[in-house]
């Protein structure tokens, strides 16, 4: 994506990172505002009480420190590193979390690191055994931490990281010390086990689990559009005191309606066709779990006064041809809230038919008060990648204001079939599609808009859910959102909720079997690098090319392509939607007036009314006041970041800090570095 108009930016520019920061500590002594969890608490919401830096004086924030890993790889942008010349450049995603006095987090290499929190001074690291050359791109994004009461406070393995491994391990340091923790006499949680065999980087952990008293609650990360046969999707529950599994969640449907080779009778589904089984007769005895099914890459949530777990769910492999599921996407692309006791579904919503876009659920499922007619309601709130913000009773999984069955394109390749309808809120609004009149295509010079109308010209559009198809498909939004994996924050004293939006789109192409050759085909309709992926075990592999632009890079529509967007909770009505970011660090001088940059990552809010945020494709931090969407102020990074800021104040007289990686990105193109920053207030004379 952007790859050529991104690789025009002054080689001169550093690289740097920002993640902050606010952790709720355990023994010693508690902050005056934490931020114990990677999502701020069990439920998400990226929220902190801290109020020491207002909208008053948050344009007087300085760096305070700076703590460099080492981390990074050079490499290749995305696209560049298709032709295989080089390994991709690192990305860094993670956010730090608070335990007592410091920061913890995890590099893009797996490297776990203890740093001062007022500091930065590093305390202790740990570096796992892992294969890197065996990850496209390495990444991690976060760690949590478990409190075994068994130890006395202060002791060895009291606090517990519990740090998530690329190579499908988890493991238990000492917070402290970074000593290793064992979980009973088991020095690791091993989740390759029943998956069968499978080759290196297939399956994932990169997200950590979600810990409710002493039960560990985990899914894995898939390799997309390679094969039917990758590991399965499985969510797994662990004693941490003992190591032992204690339930295994397949997202398989009802065995009735996929054996008829149909889902239609049930609610929030759609039809499906019958085909070959994805589950071979001959698997190896060591296989548990059915391979290709839903997977759930992001963060978990938990809610333990109802006794569930709630997880977002991706698609049944491969994600863009379905002819071949037989009813196995009964849960993909939902929200499905299971029993924490016993792993059993007490409801679910799914918030894509049949999805063959790649628009699985990306981030983690966030809890909000709500009220209805004066009484209380437990909410929910999910982002997607269509830009829907659903709104949900997260008791029962209704939705809080109307969700509207929507008559979608039709016509599918051969084999498959779309949904004839897909769910739409009538509140909020879509935050993908910006109000007034807006044109498909846009160019930075009339050679650029041509060009991008030549392309459309070739491929398939007929708006939202365009099916894939085998003369190439326009996607709007594309498999990056919309909303991605940083989810929304949600300030609890204004009941709103903040999220940002990528505004771009992708074209996709299906390819038929026999022309999946090395060169796929001597005439792609598109401009630029692309992706091809095999898709084996269907009838087609596809070619993807990663944005939606002109042979120059620049993105073939309109500008804001990024934004942020505030939304208020009870009446669901979007209070303010403005752009995010520039085009500074994508193109030269003078052309960073663009406003509404690329964007992946992820908004924090504080009590006293700010929203801090990274994500854009240029390299800031940025303020904006809550209430009015009005950017306050914005800190230059040497890269961009994309993990959660965070923010945190240690004693009620201390400074509050606000932290973000800045590591770059190898999709958006961005530099790869290995910059943990804090922002304070300058100190008082």
């Amino acid at each position: 994506m952007l790859n050529r108009f991104v690789s025009i930016q002054s080689l001169h520019t550093a690289v740097l990172a920002l993640l902050a920061c606010c952790c709720t500590s355990y023994a010693l002594s508690e902050p005056s505002a934490g931020w114990a969890l990677p999502g701020g608490s069990q439920g998400g919401g990226h929220f902190s009480t801290a109020t020491q830096i207002t909208p008053d004086n948050v344009s007087d924030l300085e760096i305070a420190w700076v703590h460099r890993s080492g981390d990074f790889r050079q490499g290749d942008n995305f696209l560049d590193g298709l032709s295989g010349t080089k390994p991709l450049q690192s990305s860094w995603q993670a956010t730090p979390i608070l335990i007592e006095d410091q920061l913890v987090i995890c590099t893009p290499f797996n490297r776990i690191i203890a740093v001062d929190a007022s500091t930065g001074e590093e305390r202790w690291s740990f570096a796992p055994d892992i294969n890197l050359d065996a990850f496209g791109m390495p990444r991690c994004r976060g760690v949590t931490q478990w409190q075994d009461d068994r130890v006395t406070a202060g002791d060895v393995c009291h606090n517990v990281v519990i740090a998530p491994l690329m190579d499908a391990r988890i493991v238990g340091l000492d917070a402290l010390t970074g000593d290793r923790c064992t979980f009973g006499d088991k020095e690791t949680l091993d989740l390759s086990v029943g998956l069968g065999p499978y080759q290196e980087g297939f399956y994932m952990l990169n997200t950590p689990p979600v810990i409710v008293n002493n039960t560990l609650i985990t899914g894995g990360s898939i390799a997309d559009n390679i094969t039917t046969k990758v590991p399965s999707g499985v969510i797994r529950s662990y004693d941490l005191l003992s190591g032992d599994l204690l339930w295994a969640w397949e997202p398989l449907g009802d065995p009735a309606q996929r054996s008829a080779g149909t889902t239609e009778e049930s609610e929030n589904s759609a039809e499906s066709v019958p085909s070959s089984s994805q589950q071979d007769t001959d698997d190896p005895p060591d296989l548990a779990y059915q391979r290709g099914t839903t997977n759930s890459w992001s963060f978990l949530s938990v809610d333990p006064n109802l006794g569930l777990v709630y997880v977002p769910t991706g698609n049944t492999s491969p994600d863009y041809y379905g002819g071949q599921r037989e009813g196995l996407d009964f849960y993909s692309s939902s929200v499905v809230a299971l029993r924490i006791d016993t792993g059993e579904v007490a409801w679910h919503f799914q918030t894509v038919h049949h999805d063959i876009w790649d628009f699985d659920v990306p981030s983690q499922p966030t809890f909000f008060d709500w009220e209805r007619e004066g009484e209380p309601v437990l909410g929910l709130a999910q982002t997607t990648k269509q830009g829907y913000v659903f709104l949900l009773n997260r008791e029962t999984g209704e939705p809080l204001f109307p969700v509207t069955e929507t008559a979608m394109p039709q016509g599918a390749v051969a084999g498959d079939f779309t949904a004839p309808t897909q769910p739409v809120p009538s509140k909020p609004r879509s935050l993908f599609e910006l109000p007034g009149d807006n044109d498909l295509l846009w160019g930075l010079t009339p050679w650029d808009k041509g060009a991008c109308a030549d392309t459309l010209e070739k491929v398939r559009y007929e708006g939202p859910f365009t099916p894939p198809a085998t003369e190439g498909a326009l996607h709007m939004p594309s498999a990056f959102g919309g909303h991605n994996w940083g989810g929304p924050a949600i300030d609890s004293v204004r009941g709103k909720l903040i999220v940002n939006t990528l505004h771009m789109g992708t074209i996709l192409q299906l390819l038929p079997r026999e022309e999946c050759g090395p060169e796929a085909g001597p005439d792609p309709v598109a401009p630029g690098a692309f992706i091809l992926e095999p898709g084996e075990g269907t009838p087609y592999c596809n070619r993807r090319w990663l944005g939606f632009v002109s042979p120059l890079g620049i993105p073939c529509t309109p500008p804001p392509w990024g934004t942020l967007a505030s939304i208020d909770l009870q009446t669901g009505e979007v209070d303010w939607q403005v752009p995010l970011g520039t085009t500074r660090d994508m193109a030269p001088f003078p052309f960073w007036f663009i406003q509404g940059s690329p964007n992946l990552g992820g908004p924090v809010a504080t009590a006293s009314g700010l929203t801090f945020i990274g994500a854009t494709a240029d390299h800031f931090l940025r303020a904006f006041e809550t209430e009015t969407g009005v950017e306050l102020w914005k800190g230059r990074l040497p890269t961009s970041g994309h993990g959660l800021p965070i923010t945190y104040q240690l004693q009620e007289d201390s400074a509050q800090y606000v932290v973000i990686a800045a590591g770059g990105h190898a999709v958006l193109g961005t530099p790869p570095g290995d910059h943990l920053i804090a922002f304070k207030l300058p100190d008082k004379k």
